[in-house]
Formats: structure tokens, C-alpha cells, sequence
């Protein structure tokens, strides 16, 4: 789709109401402009939550995703001397040697 648009006072283009709707921009929104031979491009940029891991949780996963024996035992004595309890979890058993 094409529209004509205008670049206004201090460098402001308004973006049409229904492209708005249909991108889902809200006031505030943060875009990113690309320069590119062709001209300019504004896209959306998407936010994401970040995700903040608990102690346990740290814990929880470095012994479940530990591929030696030696690995598994360093997360237990890691997460015993952060004062965690790896009972309190469900996590797999110490690999082979």
C-alpha cells in the first residue's frame, strides 16, 4: 500500500491512523529508521520481558545441565555453598564418570 505523507515542523511525519492500527503502533512506541539506497525504512521494535533467575533456579539449572560427573558435583557444591538445598528441586541424576 502507498500513501503520501509529510514531513512536518522539526522533522515530524505523522504516521497514518489505520497503518498505525494495523501495526499495532501505539504512542511512544520506539521504532528503528534503516537508511538504505531505496530510501527509508521504519520498523517496529519489539520489547521483550527479560527474565530474572532466582538463585534456585541458577542452581536448578546448572545440575541439570551438567554433561560430567566432575560438572554435576561442582553444581552441587555450588548451589550447597549459596545456602540451596538441591533436594528441594527435581533435577537428574549424577552422570558417568
Amino acid at each position: 500500500m502507498t500513501e503520501y505523507i509529510r514531513v512536518g515542523k522539526r522533522g515530524t511525519v505523522v504516521i497514518p491512523a489505520d497503518a498505525r492500527r494495523r501495526w499495532g503502533l501505539d504512542e511512544g512506541q520506539m521504532l528503528v529508521m534503516e537508511e538504505s539506497a531505496g530510501g527509508l525504512l521504519l520498523k517496529p521494535i519489539a520489547a521483550y520481558e527479560t527474565e530474572v533467575y532466582t538463585p534456585q533456579r541458577m542452581a536448578e539449572f546448572m545440575i541439570n545441565n551438567a554433561v560430567t560427573a566432575a560438572e554435576y558435583d561442582e553444581a552441587l557444591a555450588d548451589a550447597r555453598a549459596r545456602g540451596i538445598d538441591p533436594g528441594s528441586f527435581p533435577h537428574q541424576s549424577r552422570p558417568e564418570a
